[in-house]
């Protein structure tokens, strides 16, 4: 999937001048309903709930347990398709670089490598692809091997993620893969709030970063609320009583990126329920907020807007 269309070209321009945000004292009042109403919800869910919320025109930020901690499930691919790229911009390898398959490399939890034959081999664009939309865990295991986990964990902390590790492969029927894989929605959230302004590399690599997660399909969590013409570039992460989702939403004139994660609870239902409803309240409150910066044009809106929107200055 790469090389293929990438976002159109007002995303494009919005993403190379996207504002930092004002030294504000308080939120704006769409802003602060969501900073509110997200940790209501948040407390009344049994279980571990983590989340962040980033308005990409402003750069403010509403969510509840942000820098938290939380087992990464396969949003930990975000990272090493981060890596990845790095790679292939230092020129380490190309996208035609072809990976052979080993023994070590097989994890069954998700994808369909696990049942080729070793020895088969794949480009990494290949991998790129299968890691990403289809969540593949042996694609993952050998992206890992190739960039090598010291190279991500490294590349992460330059990006100036905190909570981000990776102590070990994709190993689904291991407990240890809660402490082997972490993460937290404030990193997710830089991650993809870099990647939207591209500058997570080089803006090519952000594009193709963006595309391939744009092919997501596992649509079940943040998109499934969404109205089915907005595009979301997103990545999930499951186990049994885990579920994450974590991506950029352009929302019209108010795009935004998101990173939910929830753990320990007593059902998937639990978590998919409370995905869906901050899922809801972001994209309204979002709208709402772009809503308000044109009644209130002081506030600072930033000079991209018009190629957003496509109205004249």
């Amino acid at each position: 999937m790469l090389g293929r269309a990438v976002l159109p070209c007002a995303f494009v321009l919005f993403a190379l001048c996207a504002s930092a945000a004002p030294a504000l004292a308080y939120l704006p009042p769409p802003l602060a309903g969501l900073n509110h109403d997200v940790r209501t919800l948040a407390r009344h869910v049994p279980g571990a709930i983590a989340l962040d919320v980033l308005d990409l025109d402003t750069g403010l930020n509403a969510g509840f347990n942000a820098r938290k901690s939380m087992p990464a499930a396969s949003t930990i691919k975000l990272p090493v398709m981060v890596a990845v790229f790095e790679q292939l911009a230092m020129g380490r390898f190309d996208l035609y670089r072809r990976v052979t398959l080993e023994a070590e490399d097989k994890d069954a939890g998700s994808g369909d490598l696990c049942d080729a034959p070793d020895g088969s081999a794949y480009p990494v664009s290949e991998l790129l692809d299968k890691m990403i939309d289809v969540s593949d865990n042996t694609a993952t295991n050998m992206l890992i091997r190739l960039v090598g986990r010291r190279r991500i964990n490294l590349e992460m902390e330059r990006l100036g993620l905190v909570t981000t590790h990776l102590s070990g492969d994709v190993r689904t029927d291991a407990w240890s893969i809660r402490a082997t894989l972490r993460t937290s929605p404030a990193d997710l959230v830089r991650l993809l709030s870099l990647m939207a302004r591209g500058e997570l590399v080089d803006q090519w690599s952000s594009n193709e970063m963006i595309a391939i997660l744009e092919a997501d399909q596992y649509n079940t969590l943040l998109p499934q609320p969404l109205p089915a013409d907005i595009l979301i570039a997103h990545k999930t992460g499951s186990f049994f009583d885990t579920l994450n989702d974590a991506g950029i939403v352009y929302a019209s004139d108010a795009p935004y990126v998101i990173a939910v994660m929830t753990t320990a609870l007593q059902s998937q239902n639990l978590g998919r329920q409370f995905i869906h409803r901050i899922s809801r309240l972001a994209y309204s409150d979002e709208l709402r907020l772009a809503r308000w910066r044109e009644e209130n044009p002081s506030f600072g809106n930033s000079p991209d807007l018009t190629y957003w929107t496509g109205a004249t200055p």
